[in-house]
């Protein structure tokens, strides 16, 4: 069988000492260089970032930050410089970038707003309690 206790998720970056910076300085995650990328730990979960000479940012979201307050991280992050993208239609997002009601509208977290890293790969912060019910669906569900 696969060992799940080492799996980890990674994506490709263009330029590793500009992803170092960002993710290691502008978010404060705790990186570490290794010779083939930089290694992301963020509570239990590892991500490694490779670099990629002909990279092309990922089209869909790559990592995901549950927060408590997507508000006020939202805030936290403009002013380090971040800016969030802006959605309209289904997934419209209001003046700051956050997308309101995905209790309402099919699922999903009640807040989430989108930003890029430096190599233009998606990243979002997201309201922490929808992972909490998603663990209850999920576990409710093996019993």
């Amino acid at each position: 069988m696969i060992n799940t206790k080492q799996a980890f998720s990674s994506f490709s970056v263009n330029d590793l000492a500009e992803a170092k910076e960002f993710y290691g300085d502008t978010l404060g995650l705790d990186v570490a260089e290794m010779p083939e990328g930089l290694q992301l730990t963020i509570g239990g979960l590892s991500v490694f970032l490779y670099l990629k000479e002909d990279h092309e940012p990922a089209s869909f979201t790559v990592l995901n930050f549950p927060v408590d307050n997507v508000e006020k991280t939202v805030d936290e992050l403009n002013g380090l410089g971040i800016t969030f993208e802006q959605y309209e239609g289904e997934l419209e997002t209001d003046e700051k970038g956050v997308f309101h009601g995905g209790k309402g509208k099919g699922g999903g977290p009640e807040a989430i707003a989108w930003f890029t890293d430096p190599a233009g790969n998606i990243l979002s912060v997201m309201t922490a309690e929808h992972m909490a019910e998603d663990k209850k669906k999920s576990a409710s569900a093996k019993s």
